[in-house]
């Protein structure tokens, strides 16, 4: 996140697009030939098992596929970024206020040396994740309906968290930092007035989802950042702007060749998505 290249994702092969339209014809009844599967961009992905997204406004939950452990409890999982970014400047430069100064409404994000962004792999992992939540019974909503537009912007992400009262809510990002930091970290809200009250909450759920991350995937502690990968800002609108549990994650550092590696993998991006899923059952059960 800390970097901004970013760039529209890569175009998949039309065959890639019209395997996964067959699958989403047979559970959502319509599908675009042309379009990206989750994570587009980038290395090539194994088969993706994310869910389709949430309609254009960011608030429609899908069904339980039958879970219980975490029934009815609400989720709002926001994919940091978006593919269209990059080339609309304009309107993700304007500001916003973020409850003490104001702030770009997004940013373009980062990307590997090989081209792989982040705003492709944070797309990817929060469909994954949101798949394994829902079949524990969470009703989950995603901030952004695909990684193709543009924003929204970050005090709109908080606002979707906001609105439907989310039991706990999660920023998925992957930073772009030195090239010898490698590791990951959870990013925590300082009170800045509006956040006051979920502030101990959200310490809470950062503590549960950084013990899953690190058992789950064995990435280490971030090494250039936060004290045992927790840090806590309050220059980040969408925890600012949150009045419900919220934190950021840095998955990793794209900028360092191991962490890219990983970051890059499709099969290490499910099993990311199944330790953060974890993170979220310890602290909501």
């Amino acid at each position: 996140m800390r970097t901004h290249r970013g760039g529209a994702p890569t175009v998949r092969h039309a065959a890639a697009g019209l395997a996964l339209c067959l699958g989403a014809l047979i559970t959502i009844g319509a599908c675009d030939a042309s379009a990206d599967p989750p994570g587009g961009g980038g290395p090539a992905a194994d088969p993706p098992t994310a869910t389709a997204a949430p309609p254009a406004s960011g608030e429609t939950s899908a069904p339980s596929d039958g879970g219980s452990d975490l029934d009815g409890k609400v989720v709002v999982i926001d994919p940091g970024h978006n593919g269209g970014n990059a080339a609309h400047p304009s309107e993700i430069n304007k500001q916003v206020r973020i409850g003490n100064g104001s702030k770009a409404c997004d940013t373009a994000g980062t990307d590997t040396r090989d081209g792989y962004n982040e705003h492709a792999f944070t797309w990817d992992v929060s469909n994954r994740l949101a798949k394994l939540l829902r079949a524990r019974g969470a009703k989950v909503t995603l901030t952004r309906k695909n990684d193709k537009g543009v924003g929204p912007c970050i005090t709109e992400r908080a606002a979707i968290g906001n609105r439907l009262k989310a039991d706990a809510a999660l920023s998925i990002h992957a930073d772009g930092a030195s090239t010898s930091g490698h590791g990951f970290h959870i990013i925590e809200p300082i009170a800045v007035g509006t956040n006051t009250d979920i502030v101990s909450r959200s310490a809470k759920l950062g503590t549960a989802l950084r013990d899953a991350y690190h058992e789950g995937t064995g990435i280490p502690y971030s090494n250039y950042l936060g004290k045992k990968a927790i840090d806590r800002r309050d220059d980040l609108g969408g925890l600012n702007m949150s009045t419900v549990p919220k934190v950021f994650i840095e998955c990793g550092n794209m900028r360092n060749k191991g962490d890219a590696t990983k970051l890059s993998s499709a099969s290490f991006r499910q099993r990311i998505a199944e330790s953060l899923a974890k993170g979220f059952e310890s602290f909501l059960t």
